[in-house]
């Protein structure tokens, strides 16, 4: 039952609320001067348990400091690189600027401003996963009843620019794996398949079906930090991806004949590629290769798009490009290339026609 009681101290008398709280453990307050203070304090404190708006004033005092190192603690299911990318932005500019705050003390106005200042230095990538950070440790704060509702909902937030996509032709992709030297398979293989680096990196030569004419893609290979972590793909799950017959001949002598759990790709002493290093520790075969090939400047992702672009113009729709690239929905490959399926409208523009010309109704609809 909840009580009031006076106790007497050097200053005079004070009044100690106590109460139950929604998990009926005990729970108090003192140094209230008066009874009536006392009494609206209690009444509160009935009302928000009555509510389901009851909130541990101790527990609301803990700053994000504490908090945000405790979530990040929690955060083992991350990849390693995702997890090395919201450290990061956890140490770098979350915990610097809000560190001290009790989680209680946070308002939404000061969210916005800080969002509105970070996106005057930083690019909309950063300043969102940066944001994310906060707004996941509030959440977490929400559902612990530190505090009522996250200040961080509701910030409006930059909006991401849509990266221009670099699609090779036919021409320019032999072209460029004719410049790659050893590395032409790797080139082509990129470039025809649209495998992750780190799913190419991961690639072992049982992986490699050539009577189905199938790549399986059950692993992914990610540098962080100077390491390898092995693991399941972006997605976590395995695909079949389609390999094409003018392949079959470049990966078979790319695996020389070699014991099936052996790497596709090796680096130079037979461990996981790293990146677009050569086998003297530089990163400049890729640019290079470019530059010989006479052709604008791109990173090893593009050749991932350079596939989704091959694909959709030897006839694939979106959801044979999804399976392909290994994207969690269709409505997710729409929107990364889109741009590759305007022509669709304008073909299904001229089956119409072709249709109602066939259809002879022009005296049913003068």
């Amino acid at each position: 039952m909840a009580s009031i009681e006076a106790y007497s101290t050097k200053a005079g008398k004070r009044y100690r609320v106590r109460y139950r709280k929604p998990d009926h453990s005990a729970g108090a307050k003192r140094g209230f001067r008066t009874k009536r203070e006392a009494e609206l304090y209690l009444a509160s404190i009935e009302v928000s348990k009555a509510r389901g708006e009851f909130v541990e004033v101790s527990a609301s005092r803990a700053t994000i400091a504490e908090l945000g190192a405790a979530w990040l603690a929690t955060q083992t299911h991350l990849k390693p690189s995702t997890h090395r990318v919201v450290a990061d932005a956890w140490r770098l500019r979350v915990e610097p600027r809000w560190g001290r705050y009790p989680v209680s003390a946070i308002q939404h106005s000061e969210v916005q401003g800080w969002v509105a200042e970070l996106s005057g230095a930083r690019s909309p990538t950063v300043v969102i996963r940066t944001f994310g950070v906060l707004a996941a440790i509030l959440d977490v704060a929400v559902r612990d009843r530190r505090i009522l509702s996250n200040p961080a909902r509701g910030v409006t937030l930059p909006r991401k620019q849509r990266k221009r996509h670099v699609y090779l032709s036919h021409a320019q992709v032999h072209r460029l794996a004719s410049e790659a030297g050893p590395r032409r398979a790797l080139v082509l293989a990129l470039s025809y398949t649209g495998l992750r680096w780190g799913e190419i990196a991961a690639l072992r030569i049982r992986s490699v079906d050539f009577e189905r004419r199938r790549i399986d893609v059950s692993e992914n290979a990610v540098e962080v930090d100077g390491v390898i972590h092995l693991g399941t793909p972006k997605t976590h799950k395995s695909r079949s991806v389609p390999l094409p017959r003018f392949l079959h001949p470049h990966l078979l002598d790319q695996a020389g004949g070699r014991p099936p759990e052996d790497l596709l790709f090796p680096g130079p002493n037979g461990e996981h590629m790293r990146r677009t290093r050569t086998s003297t520790g530089s990163k400049s075969w890729f640019k290079t290769a470019l530059r010989n090939a006479e052709l604008e400047p791109m990173t090893i992702h593009d050749l991932r798009h350079t596939a989704a672009s091959l694909a959709v113009s030897a006839g694939a729709n979106v959801k044979a490009v999804q399976r392909m690239l290994g994207h969690a929905s269709a409505a997710m490959t729409l929107d990364v290339y889109s741009d590759l399926f305007d022509d669709d409208l304008d073909a299904v523009s001229d089956r119409l026609d072709q249709a109602v010309a066939a259809a002879d109704v022009s005296n049913l609809c003068p």
